[in-house]
């Protein structure tokens, strides 16, 4: 999933890769229930649509916007994982291009064709980047006129490195109760940490977290526009694989997914 060009963070998911990839494969429950419907709808995409797919990992959303009618182009600068999605791509390969690539690296992306895709999006990647700037300096210049953007991101106000998920019991007037709550330590300023995406995953990646007015910061600078915005939560606790998994929190979102436009 396209990062950043620092060694460190670039190693990270070249060792996760392939465990991401296996254990991934076309979307695990968070990316069924929380993220893909929402990109799908604020994407709105439609057969004969050039779609650019950043940080497009193992190529999951990349086969599944192909499935939609669309033609899409997508990178990573994980090699690793650009070998895993031209291996799970059968259907529709005709209407997939991949290609290792870096989301920092202004020229290769301008490389892509000015003006040549109807639509971007990202699907839970720019918070592993550190640096978000070229990519969204770049975009106006892929996108066609009135082009739109989705990304989706872990929610910075409610799930961001420094969240805490807690439970509690209290006795309410002779009735037992569990309540979860979430705790956030910090979310004003940016700060970095290394975390884990999914239980088990060989070695720890690197979050950059960044609070909303900071994140939309580069947007607005290079004349972009929100138009569309989505916080999805769980709502079936019964689904639940721990105590305190996202499961039990359906009034806070863990996931944010955003459109954006340049008019």
């Amino acid at each position: 999933m396209n990062r950043d060009g620092d060694g460190s963070v670039r190693g990270a998911w070249e060792a996760n890769a392939a465990w991401w990839d296996e254990y991934f494969e076309d979307g695990n429950d968070f990316h069924r229930a929380l993220i893909a419907p929402p990109t799908e709808r604020l994407l709105g995409i439609e057969p004969g649509q050039t779609i650019l797919d950043v940080a497009c990992g193992n190529g999951a959303f990349a086969r599944r916007m192909a499935e939609l009618g669309a033609n899409v182009v997508g990178f990573d600068f994980s090699e690793t994982f650009i070998a895993c999605a031209k291996e799970r791509t059968c259907a529709h390969a005709d209407r997939i291009e991949y290609r290792v690539l870096n989301a920092t690296d202004r020229g290769a992306m301008l490389e892509l064709g000015d003006g040549r895709f109807d639509a971007a999006v990202c699907t839970m990647a720019i918070m592993d980047m550190e640096a978000i700037e070229p990519l969204v300096e770049t975009l106006p210049k892929l996108l066609r006129p009135g082009g739109r953007f989705v990304f989706s991101i872990m929610h910075p106000c409610f799930n961001n490195p420094s969240t805490r998920m807690c439970a509690e019991h209290e006795d309410r007037d002779g009735d037992l109760r569990t309540v979860r709550t979430v705790k956030v330590e910090r979310y004003m300023a940016p700060f970095s940490a290394k975390g884990i995406g999914i239980a088990g995953q060989p070695v720890p990646q690197t979050y950059f977290h960044r609070p909303l007015h900071g994140l939309l910061a580069p947007f607005f600078r290079n004349g972009f526009v929100v138009d569309g915005l989505e916080e999805t939560a769980f709502t079936d606790p019964s689904a639940a694989r721990t105590p305190l998994s996202w499961d039990h929190y359906p009034e806070i979102p863990p996931v944010l997914v955003v459109r954006l436009r340049v008019p």
